[in-house]
């Protein structure tokens, strides 16, 4: 479903609110003291571009349909010309074959995936402590 010349408006940095949604996120998956040091990284990361075809891979996730209402959602912001916002990533490590984890911005990967999967995505990487 790519299409030629599709045109998507990031802002410059996360919104302030995906912080508290990746820590949310992240608390299922480890402690207080790892979430913490890692949205303290991500905030402190500079902001990177990575394919979401390759974000998609290095996770491990299933591309969700453009019918899922959240995806929906955000490729009518992406037709709209509205501005999405960076995502947040953790970054695994190929060698004990722990995957990425997307801490907050899972929908807007697979509506760019859908959009064209070679567009690059603005994100900020943290390291696990």
């Amino acid at each position: 479903m790519a299409t030629d010349n599709i045109s998507v408006q990031w802002k410059d940095e996360p919104e302030e609110h995906d912080y508290p949604a990746a820590a949310d996120y992240l608390e299922l998956l480890a402690g207080p003291k790892v979430v913490g040091a890692v949205v303290d990284d991500l905030r402190a990361g500079p902001v990177v571009y990575k394919k979401a075809k390759d974000i998609l891979r290095a996770a491990g996730l299933e591309l969700l349909p453009p019918e899922n209402s959240h995806v929906r959602r955000d490729l009518i912001k992406i037709n709209n010309g509205k501005s999405l916002s960076p995502i947040l990533l953790v970054r695994g490590d190929f060698r004990t074959g722990t995957p990425m984890v997307i801490a907050d911005g899972y929908h807007r990967v697979c509506a760019i995936h859908w959009a064209d999967e070679n567009i690059a995505i603005p994100a900020k990487i943290a390291a696990m402590p």
